[in-house]
């Protein structure tokens, strides 16, 4: 089967995020161990070293290769099973966010990545694509998707949602600008 794109763009109080979702035929509990658990973690994007609980790990991308660096990672929210939000690396950090909700057996994922920029969207949007897929299959006990099945196919998709989100916030500034309010 042909991967295809899924991710939207979603504007929050705090910025703009790449938002994807996927649905599991899983508990809850068991889907959450592919966030929280290295072991879990690094059958699909990474691993991580140090204790959670502290709020702090190191975290490295085992999917990017030998060179892949270990990153700091601040774990800001984690309510297990269902919420965990992080930032990753050095400033300016990524600011991502799994959600899950269980219902009917199936565990459904919402997984958001904040934009510094909106036009850095669809290289990111393409990633997170191929990521979650990653981690699909994994849990699926599946071949990993391959990287060539998805950029540069999936760019369109997201290029076309940062344009017209680019677009829409140059009107609403506009408008803001003519009405005399901040924007």
């Amino acid at each position: 089967m042909t991967p295809q794109p899924t991710g939207r763009l979603v504007r929050k109080d705090d910025g703009v995020y790449v938002v994807l979702d996927r649905i599991v035929h899983a508990p809850i509990e068991e889907v959450w161990a592919y966030f929280s658990r290295s072991a879990y973690l690094s059958r699909w994007i990474g691993e991580f070293t140090g204790t959670p609980a502290t709020g702090a790990v190191k975290f490295r991308m085992n999917a990017e290769g030998e060179g892949a660096e270990w990153e700091n990672v601040t774990i800001r929210l984690c309510d297990a099973p269902h919420r965990l939000h992080v930032d990753v690396g050095t400033a300016p950090a990524r600011r991502m966010f799994v959600h899950l909700t269980q219902s009917s057996g199936h565990t459904t994922i919402t997984f958001g990545d904040l934009l510094h920029t909106v036009s850095e969207g669809a290289d990111y949007g393409v990633g997170w694509d191929y990521y979650l897929d990653r981690m699909m299959a994994a849990h699926d006990g599946r071949p990993l998707p391959v990287w060539d099945d998805y950029y540069p196919d999936f760019l369109d998709h997201y290029a076309t949602l940062c344009r017209e989100l680019d677009r829409d916030l140059k009107v609403e500034h506009a408008e803001a600008l003519r009405n005399g309010t901040t924007g």
